[in-house]
């Protein structure tokens, strides 16, 4: 896809709260891992220092590596960090005359509780709206109206908006500006010229409109995808242009491509445009490489587990297809762009463990000690016990091999504060409560997997467990066996999952089309809607340097029920363009993804079907990398045993001996017998009592429950 293609490496890399992730790739080669504390507020020293450790393990220096790499792809965390720290810029909001209240009111009475927890919700007298990230103070209504066939009732005032603005940058001091007109999606022109004037007047101003960014109906879902995207818009593009002017620096020449929600990747220009797509962009790159991982071992259902040092995040897999978010949400805001379904509580490795001051009831987070503390363990200053600490105090960790030795733990610190701030309160002796805390964790994990799977009518015994992230693989034999999953699966790359679920991803690019027809529709008025998107498509990813042979388009439609205001983006099977027969199929399509959704029998034909909106995703393949099946050599891992230590088994209720395994010294075929934990690079594996981890020919490790 690029000049450069005769260049060896790709590169992978991707911020988390608590450490970023690298991963090396080369044809012929092995996938090389790297692993580094993330280093707030400026990322990209954390960012070269994980692919320096990758570098190390080839013997290359940094520079060296970057001079010899083809493709830099990149996940970040920038936009949540942004938006959770409330750290953005002082952001202002035009809209139209008599609506200046839409962020206000949010959705009416649910806007109360969207986002909170069950606990939160079971009080609704103390709950209240999310304070929106514009205050009503730097709002302003401007003459203006457009109506719902995209015709002009009452002309834009230009006045009236040259004075909104300087109003806005002169007496509220902002500094970007975002732009939602009523009904801007079936007539953009009052926005654009909007966006005209605002460069005009203000041009240091960062805008967005909301006819680029969510050219969708709802009225406050797209406000507020709007104002996200502006306030968070400036950091973001700033972050992207300094990664790019660093990674130049060091020598790499090539693209720079940045991980989106939605599972794709985009250059990185656009990406700096469009900073709402990186929400949550880490979780679904794990969700992506899950997939490409069970591509490789034919397992199509999948429940992907990622458990780093802030949050335990899970998303599902059924049959091979990834579920998309019907509501998206950062932190009680609701946005529109299209993103992989991953649910999430804070519970990480640096989830701070602490007393309920009203109760005294132990729990795990949502508090974090982020990187920088960290956990006590770190010695880099943490004050509160994390489960991080926990899991040293039941033994699973060992002080001298954590990050391959890059960091010796501080074990005696981690047992001194978790006595002072936890056991003793509770009366209990250290392991006690310890062993009480990490039960807590596996318990909390449950119940989110059994929210996203029970609750929704699947069964777990139905699917494969990956477990990956840092954490994840000290937890994963005690909730997968409270689960019944089929096996468990902890990925070679676990630590790294969602670095190497970008080398998974294709470019992708988004589109769409409000319009709402009767279903069935002549399939011939279909195929003309999408004509300028497909046209538009081709000729971005042929710009960026995709050959025919290397675009996949893929049609979708937004369909639901008469009188129902939620709808089910459907895929058109074989893609377009349409036939009538394949209009007829796509109703088909949608009733059984309807039921799939909400239940057998939930289908009702007899209240009629319309299209409201016509989208298409349009994919530039990357060359992905092709790993290679290792030779099974025997099943005895005795060459790779380096000792024996009492940790925590669930099946004793307390401490017993375990076998204690070196990763690297293991070969594809050896069986470990639990318990034992094995050690790693990057993370830790803990095989519990009456179960076996066996490694595979791609060295993952695959835990059978017995």
């Amino acid at each position: 896809m690029s000049e450069r293609s005769g260049t060896r490496y790709v590169v992978a890399t991707d911020v988390g709260g608590t450490c970023t992730d690298a991963v090396l790739f080369a044809a012929g080669e092995p996938v090389r891992l790297g692993k580094a504390l993330s280093t707030p507020p400026d990322f990209a020293d954390g960012v070269l220092a994980a692919v320096g450790t990758a570098a190390d393990d080839i013997g290359l220096a940094t520079d060296a590596l970057l001079a010899r790499t083809a493709l830099f792809m990149h996940g970040s965390t920038v936009v949540d960090n942004t938006l959770f720290t409330r750290s953005g810029a002082r952001t202002g909001l035009i809209t139209t005359e008599g609506f200046e209240d839409t962020l206000v009111i949010t959705r009416g009475a649910y806007g109360r509780w969207a986002g909170l927890t069950e606990d939160g919700i079971k009080h609704p007298v103390a709950t209240d709206r999310a304070p929106p990230l514009v205050p009503r103070a730097k709002t302003r209504g401007v003459p203006e109206r457009v109506d719902y066939k995209g015709a002009v009732l009452r002309a834009l005032d230009e006045d009236a908006v040259r004075q909104a603005i300087r109003s806005l940058v002169e007496d509220e001091e902002i500094e970007a500006l975002a732009v939602s007109f009523l009904w801007s999606f079936y007539n953009a022109s009052h926005e654009q010229r909007v966006g005209d004037l605002i460069r005009e007047v203000a041009p240091d101003v960062y805008v967005t409109l909301s006819s680029e960014i969510a050219p969708v109906p709802g009225e406050y879902e797209r406000a507020s995808t709007t104002v996200i995207n502006a306030y968070a818009g400036r950091i973001a593009s700033d972050y992207i242009t300094s990664l790019q002017a660093l990674l130049r620096g060091r020598g790499y020449g090539g693209p720079l491509l940045v991980m989106q929600g939605y599972g794709g990747l985009l250059p990185a220009e656009e990406a700096a445009e469009r900073a709402v797509g990186m929400l949550e962009c880490g979780p679904a790159a794990g969700v992506i490489g899950s997939r490409h991982l069970g591509r490789l071992m034919e397992d199509d259902d999948i429940i992907a587990c990622d458990m780093g040092g802030t949050t335990f995040k899970v998303g599902v897999i059924q049959g091979g297809a990834i579920d998309y978010a019907r509501e998206p949400m950062v932190d009680r805001y609701h946005y529109v762009a299209p993103k992989i379904e991953v649910v999430s509580i804070g519970a990480g490795g640096g989830s701070i463990v602490a007393l309920d001051p009203a109760t005294g009831v132990p729990g795990v987070g949502p508090a974090s000690a982020g990187a920088r503390p960290g956990p006590v363990c770190y010695g880099l200053g943490g004050a509160e016990p994390t489960l991080t600490d926990v899991m040293l105090l039941v033994g699973y960790m060992d002080p001298g091999t954590f990050l391959g030795g890059t960091i010796a733990l501080d074990a005696e610190a981690a047992r001194r504060v978790f006595v002072e701030k936890v056991a003793q309160p509770l009366g209990m002796s250290v392991e006690e409560a310890a062993i009480g805390i990490y039960r807590i964790a596996a318990a909390q994990i449950t119940d989110l997997i059994h929210e996203i799977t029970v609750e929704r009518g699947l069964d777990p015994r139905d699917f494969v467990l990956h477990a990956f992230g840092g954490t994840c693989g000290l937890l994963c034999g005690v909730f997968g066996a409270e689960l019944g999953v089929r096996r468990i699966v902890v990925p070679y790359t676990a630590s790294v999952n969602a670095a190497f679920g970008l080398l998974s991803a294709d470019i992708v690019h988004e589109y769409t089309v409000t319009k709402t027809l009767p279903m069935p529709s002549p399939a011939a008025e279909i195929n003309e809607i999408y004509a300028p998107m497909v046209a538009r498509a081709r000729d971005q990813l042929a710009a960026e340097g995709f050959a025919d042979d290397a675009i996949a388009l893929d049609w979708s439609i937004d369909l639901r029920y008469g009188r129902q205001v939620h709808e089910v983006t459907t895929p058109v099977a074989g893609g377009g363009p349409m036939d009538d027969d394949a209009v007829g199929r796509l109703a088909a399509d949608f009733e059984a993804l309807y039921e799939r959704k909400f239940g057998k029998g939930s289908a009702y034909r007899a209240a009629g079907m319309e299209m409201t909106m016509f989208r298409l995703t349009a994919r530039g393949m990357v060359e992905r990398p092709r790993i290679e099946r290792a030779a099974l050599d025997g099943s005895d891992p005795g060459a790779a045993q380096i000792g024996k230590r009492d940790i925590f088994v669930e099946a004793e209720g307390g401490f017993a001996p375990a076998d204690i395994y070196d990763f690297e010294r293991l070969s594809p075929g050896n069986v470990i017998a639990g318990p034992a934990v094995i050690h790693t690079p990057i993370t830790t594996i803990v095989v519990q009592a009456g179960q076996s981890g066996r490694m595979d020919a791609y060295r993952n490790i695959s835990i059978e429950l017995g």
